[in-house]
């Protein structure tokens, strides 16, 4: 009897804080399905079932334009964050002076707004920017370039790098600094080069660090708003953009809620894809040679 007190207590005590959150977010996701459906429509029109919404959006040009460049941006953002960030963490694994100052300033980003970072990127790349004026000054280049707004949108994945890279750090630094030195040192004894412990002990036995850090750095890329506003190329919006737009603008509630599904049906999609590639790659077994 005073076992199952204890439960209910416990769960008594979960519900408070995990029902709020359920509750808050289940509604949300049900309004969003239902609306991209054609029920609880809130532009006056008569609430009923209908694909008719999806069909829309799924065929519009410009839907798939946005589409595919908002995926496009998120995977090398994510992709080239990961890349860069490996070599730093086991950089910042030695021992080296002052290490917490490096730490620190790799990590100032994190505290930098978005819309802000956007704007300092914006203005140092403009035609009589910082960049510019440099370039002309050192006679490197002639005359100014237009380098903002690019159309293939290298700006966005420069600024999402910006922004992730101390975020997947701290994530793939907490797993190399994990490994024991003893069983590097192992490794090496037994004859294998920095490229195969990398490959065959760092790499696995990290993988859980890159999945975490592709699959949060991925999410928060695709359903970005500032960087694709302000840095993004003028021709194509990026998802978020025109689902703000199709709701605000144009009132269109159910083919933003059509957009709003689509986004997280392409993070869960990637979700997933990743964990299945990954999952064989941390369990790989063989020899060195």
């Amino acid at each position: 009897m005073k076992g199952i007190k204890k439960d209910l207590k416990a769960w008594l005590l979960l519900c408070s804080g995990l029902g709020t959150i359920l509750f808050l977010m289940g509604s949300t996701f049900y309004i969003v399905v239902t609306q991209s459906l054609g029920l609880y429509n809130i532009s006056g029109e008569d609430s009923r079932f209908t694909l008719q919404y999806w069909h829309d959006v799924l065929t519009n040009s410009v839907f798939q334009s946005s589409y595919i460049y908002s995926v496009k941006v998120s995977l090398l953002g994510a992709i080239l964050s990961i890349i860069v960030s490996y070599p730093i963490a086991m950089w910042l694994r030695n021992e080296l002076p002052a290490k917490v100052t490096i730490i620190t300033i790799l990590r100032a980003p994190m505290l930098v707004p978005g819309l802000v970072a956007a704007f300092l990127f914006v203005n140092m790349i403009s035609y009589h920017g910082i960049l510019n004026e440099t370039m002309v000054f050192l006679g490197i280049w002639h005359e100014p370039k237009t380098l903002q707004n690019d159309e293939f949108g290298w700006g966005v994945v420069i600024l999402q790098m910006w922004k992730n890279i101390p975020f997947a750090l701290i994530l793939i630094g907490g797993a190399v600094n994990s490994l024991k030195t003893d069983l590097l040192d192992a490794a090496a004894n037994l004859g294998s080069t920095s490229w195969q412990r990398f490959r065959y002990v760092i790499f696995p036995l990290t993988l859980t660090a890159v999945q975490v850090s592709f699959i949060l750095i991925f999410i928060g890329a695709l359903g970005d708003f500032a960087f694709y506003s302000i840095a993004g190329p003028r021709s194509t919006y990026s998802l978020a953009r025109l689902m703000q737009m199709s709701a605000y603008e144009f009132e269109e509630w159910n083919q933003s809620a059509v957009m709003a599904m689509m986004i997280m049906l392409t993070s869960a999609f990637f979700t997933i894809l990743v964990s299945i590639i990954i999952k064989p790659l941390a369990v790989k077994r063989g020899d060195i040679k």
